[in-house]
């Protein structure tokens, strides 16, 4: 409602009042003078540091500073000639590097892209250490598997494979103790569409990507000139967060590359790989029978569809 002329005159006059009850009386008004006089203002300097509301307004500026700090856009693919830049949309990345067409000769053996406000990890991966000190299991447990061997030949395969299973499973435990000693917690779910298919699964999970909804970061396999599936990684920041791997998944099930059977089109799971084997180049039927794959589809979220 609009003020109409001369509204609140009479209000105003109010604070121009000489009726001395208005602002006290005189002992009342004395007492508060004395009060400002003797008022100690180093003192309460001193502590003002330490006073709840000083704290707590500190508190939430540093948390607002850290909120704004923590949505920069940072890109760890900035430099790379085959990854999306900031400075560009999703659409105009995937115009510039289709995976069906953009080939391994000019751009790689892959194309990038990465959510701009996630995190990778808690801190650097060292991988070196991973893979030295990886390498080393892997030789100790081929070493103790032969002993075995020797040590009981004609022995049926049975019989080896159950003195062998309980070595191979420690040397799982290990490799992943290691993986997390060093920082090389991530892991990807893995996507194998078939070139026809690719540029539409690979803008499905770039948009996913740069939009937050799926991992820190994605890559695509480029045209290495055969007619092979083409493999498509969705990075998460560490294979032990089984909730957050899950969460990836259903949004891979909810934007429809896959279904609880496993992969639209194929019938079979995806499956999750921690990159620590991924460094160690333990692919599937590897010398030490060992799993490479962490977790399935079918597994985390059941059969049916």
């Amino acid at each position: 409602m609009g003020r109409t002329e001369g509204e609140g005159e009479e209000g105003g006059d109010a604070f121009l009042s000489d009726d001395s009850s208005f602002y006290g009386d005189d002992d009342l008004r004395s007492a508060l003078e004395d009060r400002a006089e003797s008022f100690d203002t180093s003192h309460y300097w001193a502590s003002h540091h330490l006073r709840l509301p000083v704290i707590a307004h500190a508190a939430i500026a540093n948390m607002a500073a850290s909120a704004s700090k923590s949505q920069e856009a940072v890109n760890m693919y900035e430099d790379y000639l085959s990854g999306r830049h900031l400075s560009e949309n999703v659409e105009a990345f995937l115009r510039r590097l289709p995976p069906l067409s953009t080939g391994i000769m000019d751009y790689g053996p892959w194309i990038y892209c990465a959510n701009p406000y996630a995190s990778k990890g808690d801190g650097p991966a060292d991988q070196a250490t991973l893979v030295r000190r990886g390498r080393q299991l892997l030789k100790e447990f081929t070493a103790l598997k032969a002993g075995i061997e020797a040590y009981m030949p004609g022995t049926s395969k049975g019989v080896i494979t159950r003195q062998v299973t309980p070595l191979r499973k420690q040397l799982e435990l290990d490799i992943l103790a290691l993986a997390r000693e060093t920082g090389c917690t991530s892991g990807k779910w893995m996507l194998f569409p078939s070139p026809p298919d690719v540029n539409t699964t690979w803008s499905l999970v770039a948009h996913g990507t740069v939009a937050g909804e799926l991992g820190y970061a994605a890559k695509v396999a480029t045209d290495d000139g055969s007619q092979n599936a083409r493999l498509i990684c969705i990075y998460t920041p560490d294979f032990g967060d089984r909730e957050d791997v899950k969460r990836v998944l259903e949004r891979i099930l909810a934007m429809g590359l896959c279904n609880r059977n496993g992969a639209i089109g194929e019938g079979k799971a995806i499956y999750y790989k921690a990159d620590a084997y991924t460094y160690l180049e333990l692919m599937r039927g590897n010398e030490f029978g060992l799993k490479t794959s962490l977790f399935s589809s079918r597994e985390l979220l059941g059969k049916g569809k």
